[in-house]
């Protein structure tokens, strides 16, 4: 099948418009037909330039990091060895509860949620979700003198407590309380 006329471009602005309706829609009732109409395209067009739903589901929540611009580089402050350890986790986490990247974290939340019905079919979201955050947590755990057995376990107690504290905060609101939070657990892993 030959491309369609201004094919990667014409895929960008579909996807660009894609994240737009995901972010203020969400994905529970997500239909190639339904996204098509709000897009301006139809599901033929949808279907040749992301090849499934579910792919476009994935391609959507990647491209919609890139919205929020502390995202993408949300982990790289973790290799500055000249800052202590507990001041680059604190780091993290204080990126993570900033309210202008609710929107990502409702749409990360709600993909994951479905990634863990039909794991198969999002093995490479999940897979991306199992190891980027820990595989970089663990390295900065390591550079700092822990063992690489501990480092690993650290790592995956991090991004667990980051998730869960997410999560809460995507369902309280709370922000005072869930900081508090974050901070006893910092202190309290970090022993």
């Amino acid at each position: 099948m030959a491309a369609p006329p201004d094919g990667p471009d014409r895929r960008t602005e579909l996807l660009d418009r894609v994240v737009d309706f995901v972010l203020a829609h969400g994905i529970a009732e997500l239909t190639l037909r339904r996204v098509a109409t709000a897009v301006g395209s139809n599901n033929r067009m949808l279907l040749y330039y992301f090849g499934s739903r579910d792919e476009l589901i994935v391609s959507a929540l990647e491209a919609a990091q890139y919205r929020f611009p502390r995202m993408p580089t949300l982990l790289d402050g973790l290799e500055d060895e000249a800052v202590p350890l507990a001041d680059r986790l604190a780091r993290v986490w204080r990126t993570l509860a900033d309210p202008e990247l609710l929107p990502y974290h409702r749409l990360f939340f709600q993909v994951f949620g479905l990634a863990g019905f039909e794991q198969q079919r999002f093995s490479r979201l999940l897979g991306v979700i199992g190891t980027e955050w820990t595989a970089r947590v663990t390295a900065a755990l390591a550079s700092d003198g822990r063992s690489a057995d501990e480092a690993r376990v650290l790592a995956e107690q991090f991004v667990a407590v980051w998730r869960g504290l997410q999560a809460t905060l995507i369902s309280t609101g709370d922000r005072a309380l869930v900081d508090r939070a974050a901070e006893a657990s910092l202190r309290a892993l970090l022993r």
